[in-house]
């Protein structure tokens, strides 16, 4: 920000002063060749013809310095013969005398510069005229040495110069310290969050202002959120480690007494450790994935894939998908997956045989029954499940047919990741299968 600045200023000022320095250059130019365009027009005003046809002045011109030998003010009239000033001694100007457009006499003064004098460089103004009573094209000019106006620009170059770089020099400061003092709530944050990596505090809760609250607030949006995670990520360690806690135990003991049943005992426990890393690894599966950013996944296009790997599992079963098919919800496409996978195969696993999944059900206007959720039904005409064992059901284990093969985890798992997503997931009896009813409420994409 400090060399942008700089930058800026420099080349504004440098912009700037050489359009000033011009300008006044401009003026101090046009008032010298004023100067000298006024002694002419005293000249020749002051120019008549005498009897034998020379012109003469009637009048003595005022300026001393025409009568100075080498003054640097000099004039010269040239018509028959050339007629310099006493101060040019016996040296005369090399004029142009030239005739404007073919006309015989000038109407302005025509102004040039000259290096005719060496180490003297003049500034000339001449006019050719024809004064009355006479017939020749006389040429009156004024010259006067440059070194004056050359000390006047010289000396306005110099002010200039010092005056935008004392100029410049002060709003660099300014912008310094413009920048300085405008980035002093990001030093403040910078120590708060300094205070909360040594101290240990959760929040920012130092007053800081206003420009920078909303990244203070962002900020501690993202403490807790991480605050969040981490305490979730210790609860699921803590949970699988007390989960893997019992069986270990029991294999060791068995191990010890040298059971005569440690083989069993050994399958036995380890599918219940399997069933808890299953359980756990899907939690933080879908953890992971929702904190990577805002998913979209199709419903429909979840359900018919979903519905085509089941299929193969159980060839004689009848399996419809009905309802919306824009139909996109917040989720992962992999959580999608397994949040309907579990739910399809357990209606076709423990139902008579039919499934039904209806996707984002209408009500008789056509409108989504919920619209701040997007609701998914899974039917079967199984014996479905006894309201008191509804809540039991998701327990992590709990099976209500033992004699089917699986781990007990599927709507536990379904619950989980629903959750970690916002939704939810309840249970019911089907009004047109007769069975259980599973009503999911995922959050739709925005």
């Amino acid at each position: 920000m400090g060399l942008i600045a700089a930058g800026w200023i420099f080349v504004l000022l440098l912009g700037g002063g050489v359009a000033l320095e011009r300008t006044l250059t401009s003026q101090v130019e046009a008032n010298f060749d004023e100067q000298l365009e006024y002694i002419l027009t005293a000249m020749i005003a002051s120019a008549e013809i005498d009897p034998n046809g020379d012109v003469y002045f009637y009048r003595t011109l005022g300026d001393q310095r025409f009568l100075e030998p080498g003054s640097g003010l000099y004039w010269q009239i040239s018509g028959r013969v050339p007629w310099p000033s006493r101060s040019l001694w016996d040296r005369t100007l090399k004029l142009q005398g030239a005739v404007v457009k073919g006309e015989s006499f000038d109407s302005d003064a025509r102004f040039y510069n000259s290096d005719q004098f060496v180490g003297e460089p003049l500034r000339i103004a001449e006019r050719t005229v024809i004064l009355p009573g006479s017939e020749t094209r006389w040429t009156f000019a004024v010259a006067s040495a440059t070194e004056q106006m050359d000390t006047q620009i010289g000396r306005v170059r110099l002010i200039l110069i010092w005056s935008f770089a004392v100029l410049g020099l002060g709003l660099l400061v300014m912008a310094l310290l413009q920048i300085r003092y405008g980035l002093s709530p990001l030093r403040r944050v910078r120590a708060a969050i300094q205070n909360l990596r040594t101290t240990g505090a959760g929040r920012i809760t130092e007053p800081l202002p206003l420009e920078v609250q909303p990244l203070v607030e962002e900020l501690n949006a993202l403490l807790e959120h991480s605050e969040k995670q981490a305490e979730e990520a210790r609860r699921h360690a803590g949970n699988l480690a007390h989960a893997l806690k019992t069986p270990l135990t029991v294999l060791t003991n068995a191990a010890t007494a040298r059971a005569p049943d440690l083989g069993d005992a050994v399958m036995r426990e380890t599918r219940t450790m399997q069933r808890h890393v299953d359980h756990h690894l899907a939690r933080a599966r879908a953890v992971g994935r929702r904190a990577v950013g805002h998913a979209r996944t199709n419903v429909m296009a979840s359900a018919v894939a979903v519905r085509r790997a089941v299929e193969r599992l159980y060839p004689d079963g009848r399996l419809d998908i009905a309802g919306s098919r824009t139909a996109t919800v917040a989720l992962e496409r992999q959580d999608l997956d397994e949040l309907l996978g579990n739910l399809i195969e357990n209606a076709a696993k423990y139902g008579g045989g039919s499934v039904f999944v209806t996707i984002d059900p209408e009500d008789d206007d056509g409108a989504p029954l919920d619209p701040n959720q997007c609701l998914i039904w899974v039917e079967d005409d199984g014996t479905g499940i006894p309201e008191a064992e509804r809540v039991r059901i998701f327990d992590r284990g709990v099976r209500l047919d033992t004699d089917k093969p699986g781990t007990g985890l599927g709507l536990a798992i379904v619950r989980d990741v629903a959750e970690i997503y916002g939704g939810s997931v309840t249970l019911g009896t089907s009004e047109d299968l007769g069975g259980l009813l599973v009503e999911l409420r995922l959050p739709r994409a925005d």
